[in-house]
């Protein structure tokens, strides 16, 4: 039997940068034990049945399927979340808009709209840190909607909303002191959603028209009706939109308009505040 530093070695040569890792996570889901037991014990000789586990997995990385999807897993915040073809891979960008919402002066039961749940990942971390805000989260997909409940439920987080709506339909009536959003940004000639992790990604939640901007632009004409006086509206971004939101932004009347960058300090999430509630 092969030992656990030999089937290590056996993924070095995984694809992108994180090889390592990559077979790290692979095959302690494999055999349903930490990354640090792996260290721990790197001489243990595993069963053979564990082994074409994990080696049928290493096969299925190879050709480029990303390893959230091949464990059914990824960890966003705190959380360990369910993740499958009909949701995006939460990524650490993300983190950058669940930080700036937990920073905002809002009351302490505020009503919170996340506009495109997908797996949940930012609703569900933001309930997480303020369990008495009132949680929202919107997406028009139901197998999306259905990982979200289900992820919710595993983290006893009973508060959250989830509705099926595109965009603002099934809240048209309701006000909100914060709406944030990851939408599609991607242009659809972008060569790089047929190359790494987005060519398994559902295209819907990636791609929007208008160079990527057509969703931001919706969401961002919408949200002065939706918004309470005072209210604000954060937006995930493609690195090189941050100029364009801000432009979105301010056509709209947000004030205090601002970029925060990702830690790999690139432009990624913009936002303003509503001064006044439009159309009411």
């Amino acid at each position: 039997m092969a030992t656990v530093r030999q089937l290590l070695q056996t993924g070095a040569e995984l694809p992108g940068e994180t090889a390592r890792r990559d077979a790290e996570i692979l095959l302690g889901h494999s055999l349903g034990e930490s990354r640090s037991w792996l260290y721990t014990w790197p001489e243990r000789e595993i069963p053979r049945d564990d082994e074409e586990r994990y080696l049928g997995l290493l096969a299925r990385r190879r050709t480029g399927e990303p390893v959230a999807y091949l464990t059914g897993q990824r960890e966003f915040w705190t959380l360990q979340l369910a993740v499958d073809n009909a949701t995006l891979i939460p990524r650490t960008e993300t983190e950058t808009l669940v930080s700036w919402a937990l920073e905002l002066d809002v009351s302490d039961s505020a009503a919170v709209l996340d506009l495109g749940t997908g797996s949940g990942a930012i609703a569900l971390a933001l309930a997480s840190e303020r369990p008495a805000w009132s949680m929202t989260a919107l997406d028009r997909c139901t197998a999306a909607l259905s990982v979200a409940t289900a992820n919710a439920r595993s983290h006893a987080l009973h508060s959250v909303r989830f509705l099926q709506s595109d965009w603002y339909g099934a809240v048209r009536d309701e006000l909100f002191e914060i709406i944030v959003a990851n939408p599609p940004y991607i242009d659809p000639r972008d060569p790089h959603l047929d190359s790494g992790d987005l060519q398994y990604e559902p295209r819907t939640a990636l791609v929007a028209g208008n160079g990527g901007l057509a969703d931001l632009e919706c969401i961002v004409q919408g949200a002065p009706r939706q918004l309470a006086p005072g209210g604000w509206l954060l937006l995930e971004h493609g690195f090189e939109q941050g100029a364009a939101v801000r432009q979105l932004l301010q056509s709209a009347g947000f004030a205090q308009i601002s970029t925060r960058r990702d830690l790999a300090g690139r432009e990624r999430v913009s936002g303003g505040q509503c001064v006044a509630t439009g159309g009411r």
